[in-house]
């Protein structure tokens, strides 16, 4: 069977670090007020500390966390047909020794959602061009890196900057929900065996 990486954050569910982000700032900033990729570039400099220990004490995947539509649904059916690897990283950039907290919620997590994977399908890293698979979805275009056939580049905030032009230069896709991966995955790919 071909492996397919998937990554989980903005790819599988969305929202918890955005509802922890509005909740200490007391904002209603949605993803498209960011500005980068990364959401705490909007924490003022002189409350970074605070703000590094608020989110240590939290669980950015209890409050505000959702899962993407029909993203349980395609999966489980992608495990059917597909070794299915659910690589994901866990390294906050500005606390990056609070985060094994994080690490484990995330775990604890996809064993609840995602209880028809085995929890060893499971891998947490931060430099995804380590991973070896037929096929990679990641809402980050660095993560699709390497050898992989089919890439697939999920939309997201951060990412709709990426011209279709630099996507076909990296022989990447983009995709916009999980029902288009299914039909690319399912459907496509079935007709081309």
């Amino acid at each position: 069977m071909k492996k397919i990486m998937i990554d989980m954050d903005d790819v599988i569910c969305e929202g918890g670090f955005l509802y922890q982000l509005n909740r200490f700032l007391g904002t209603n900033y949605k993803e498209t007020d960011m500005v980068s990729y990364y959401m705490q570039d909007m924490i003022p400099e002189e409350r970074q500390e605070e703000w590094n220990r608020y989110l240590a004490e939290q669980n950015l995947y209890a409050e505000g966390n959702r899962i993407l539509p029909g993203a349980k649904e395609v999966i489980r059916k992608l495990a059917e047909c597909y070794e299915v690897y659910i690589v994901t990283a866990y390294i906050i950039k500005d606390n990056p020794s609070q985060c094994g907290k994080h690490l484990f919620n995330k775990f604890e997590w996809l064993c609840k959602e995602f209880p028809f994977l085995h929890p060893s399908c499971f891998s947490f890293v931060n430099h995804k061009d380590l991973i070896d698979c037929d096929i990679k979805i990641d809402d980050r275009l660095s993560n699709l890196s390497g050898k992989a056939e089919t890439k697939l580049l999920f939309d997201a905030y951060h990412n709709r900057n990426i011209t279709k032009e630099e996507l076909e230069n990296c022989g990447v896709r983009r995709v916009c929900s999980w029902y288009e991966i299914e039909e690319i995955l399912l459907k496509e790919m079935s007709y081309s065996l």
